[in-house]
């Protein structure tokens, strides 16, 4: 068994690849629009994919306060200034458990929370 997918259900699917796209660096990997109103976007270049859905139809989404996808990035303070730059708040952080990690959370434009961790090169 392998992992396949994360699926983030959005009210707007360009402000959502604007930051799994542009903020995160995720390639879109392609997108479908299985009817007129619906369309789902794949997204990474490894096995494990983020798939957007946007469907007009949900009246609210809801993404429960204990559930976050993780992102490792080089630089944390980078990932800060193009945050900064982007006009996007960090929710959370950063944190620093230990000498070897540290991390903070943001919120994509649906309010999902999206954690971007630097480890510590060795």
């Amino acid at each position: 068994m392998k992992f396949c997918w994360v699926t983030i259900n959005v009210k707007n699917m360009e402000k959502s690849l604007e930051f799994y796209r542009d903020l995160v660096g995720l390639a879109v990997d392609r997108i479908m629009k299985p009817s007129p109103d619906m369309q789902i976007a794949f997204l990474g270049a490894g096995e494990t994919k983020v798939e957007l859905i946007c469907d007009p139809k949900p009246e609210a989404l809801d993404f429960g306060r204990d559930i976050s996808i993780g992102f490792e990035v080089d630089s944390l303070e980078a990932l800060m200034s193009d945050l900064k730059r982007r006009g996007i708040a960090i929710a959370s952080g950063p944190h620093k458990p230990n000498p070897m990690v540290q991390f903070l959370f943001v919120k994509d434009p649906d309010g999902m929370r999206v954690q971007f961790v630097e480890n510590a090169k060795r």
